[in-house]
């Protein structure tokens, strides 16, 4: 038991300083990733929506190639493929140099990528759930379309996307876990580490998921309090 107490402390003799960095790392790069991919999910949502066929066309094509790639290709294929893309053509240029992209840029891009595909299908649904007369109402009323949007069709909008963006919120958690092969520092390849070097496997990697299923848990309760606050708002109105 001493021996277990000694690994997980804080200081050099023990893992928890690393652990708790790493912590930090997959923490960050959700965070990070969330904006990012609910900004280019709504975007390619309101292609979809678009009367452009070009713009439907390439919002398609943009949810088919990263709902259909796994996760972990589509970040070596960032990571990767955005280093080896950039060096030839600065070779193609005449300019000879080493390259080397972020693994926290390359593991935001990625996961950024994927969540965007499936949030846009989230958004198209809801914008589709809300009735056209919602609109028409509005505008019957002298609304300009930018108070329709606002006061009138993003409070159901959003009431209707969050219960679909929080699934895809602990799927994002549970997906920070890929940028260990590329490199980052975050809480699984820190008990990685810790496991590898203790030959304490069973411990660490126990630790990782506990640590995991705390972030769940608490995702889950914040996401819970969030949408009662949204449904309330919602029945006020």
């Amino acid at each position: 038991m001493d021996g277990v107490l000694t690994l997980l402390s804080f200081g050099p003799q023990g893992w928890s300083d690393e652990i708790a960095a790493g912590l930090l790392v997959t923490v960050s790069l959700a965070l990070a990733t969330l904006p990012f991919g609910l900004a280019v999910g709504y975007g390619v949502a309101l292609g979809k929506l678009s009367g452009e066929p070009s713009l439907r066309l390439a919002a398609n094509i943009f949810t088919t190639i990263f709902r259909g790639l796994p996760e972990l290709l589509t970040l070596f294929l960032v990571f990767y493929g955005a280093q080896i893309s950039i060096q030839r053509l600065l070779a193609l240029a005449g300019v000879s140099a080493g390259i080397e992209i972020n693994a926290f840029a390359a593991g935001m891009v990625a996961l950024g990528a994927v969540f965007a595909a499936y949030a846009s299908e989230v958004f198209v649904s809801a914008f589709r759930a809300i009735p056209p007369g919602q609109y028409e109402g509005a505008y019957a009323v002298g609304l300009s379309r930018w108070q329709t949007m606002r006061l009138v069709i993003m409070p159901q909008f959003i009431r209707i996307a969050l219960p679909g963006l929080s699934n895809l919120w602990l799927i994002l958690l549970k997906e920070t876990a890929l940028v260990s092969v590329i490199g980052l520092s975050d809480v699984l390849r820190q008990t990685s580490i810790a496991a590898r070097v203790t030959k304490e496997a069973f411990l660490f990697f126990g630790i990782a998921c506990l640590l995991y299923l705390v972030l769940a848990l608490l995702s889950s309760v914040v996401l819970s309090a969030i949408e009662r606050r949204v449904s309330r708002a919602g029945a006020m109105r």
